[in-house]
């Protein structure tokens, strides 16, 4: 198939700086000739503008409690419109963050397409609204402005409408804020904790999650580098121990892979260069992308 590459830098959505390289750090760990491996046809769309900390004030209307929340509007209104367009092409969208605050585009650019399910490899949740979140930083309210939760309901950057929470998996959580463990209990949400990875095995517990989010006519693949236990990728923003293996990590994108005629589109984010030693986790970033996309190793 044909694949293009959307970069999107935005660094407005953590708390930390320097995710803002990891559309860069990924490109350079060799992601063109990992997709060339995988047998598609791979173009490259360059970067989206995002505004930097430096130039801009913290939304006042979301004060702290949902800081540059204009700006990732602004920012994610753009990527959707880059998606749809890509997906109306017949091409598959990869996108490369920047934070998971960028989802919210991706998803709903995706979402324009007909329903779309979501599978959401991520150590948190990302189901926090400004009116639960500890820290007002909006990557961690990514998935719950989605699926049009509490102040996000009627914010059309946001919520997409397309995705039914029954068709929506989480994967690999294993830190979630009070807020959002209420929320989500609350919700058709099915979250697959690392205790049900420990239990199940990763290869059951994301072809499970991958079922899910096939009830909808696409499916869209986040993949938040922080799934992965910290000493197999230190470069994110905001490492959790206790994550899935290197080996978990392919195992859960082959099971993507297998599924790869009912992906509409992926991303992958939070890999922080800054943090990361000899940029080993966009390098990881990378080989997981190829797994997912079908690289084999006969």
């Amino acid at each position: 198939m044909q694949v293009r590459v959307v970069g999107v830098p935005m660094d407005l959505g953590a708390d930390r700086r320097g995710v803002d390289m990891g559309p860069s750090a990924i490109r350079y760990a060799g992601l063109d000739e990992q997709l060339e491996a995988t047998g598609h046809e791979c173009t490259d769309a360059g970067d989206l503008t995002v505004p930097r900390p430096e130039t801009t004030v913290a939304n006042p209307t979301g004060g702290r409690h949902a800081k540059y929340l204009d700006e990732t509007a602004a920012v994610c209104r753009e990527l959707r419109s880059v998606v749809a367009q890509t997906v109306a092409d017949g091409v598959f969208p990869l996108v490369l963050g920047g934070d998971h605050s960028i989802a919210i585009g991706t998803v709903g650019g995706a979402a324009r397409q007909g329903s779309t399910g979501v599978v959401w490899f991520d150590a948190h949740g990302d189901f926090n609204t400004p009116a639960t979140t500890p820290s007002g930083n909006v990557h961690g309210m990514s998935l719950a402005a989605i699926l049009g939760m509490g102040e996000f309901a009627d914010r059309e950057w946001a919520h997409a409408s397309a995705v039914d929470p029954a068709n929506v998996a989480l994967v690999g959580v294993r830190s979630l804020d009070e807020g959002e463990r209420a929320a989500l209990r609350d919700s058709d949400v099915s979250v697959f904790t690392m205790s049900d990875v420990d239990e199940r095995g990763l290869p059951a517990v994301a072809d499970e999650a991958l079922a899910v989010a096939g009830g909808a006519t696409g499916i869209h693949v986040s993949l938040d580098m922080d799934f992965l236990d910290p000493d197999e990728a230190p470069g994110v923003g905001t490492p959790v121990r206790g994550g899935v293996t290197y080996r978990e990590a392919h195992a859960a994108m082959e099971a993507v892979a297998d599924r790869l005629d009912d992906i509409r589109s992926m991303e992958v984010v939070e890999v922080n260069p800054v943090l990361d030693t000899h940029n080993r986790t966009a390098e990881l970033a990378v080989e997981l992308v190829a797994s997912a996309l079908g690289k084999q190793i006969l």
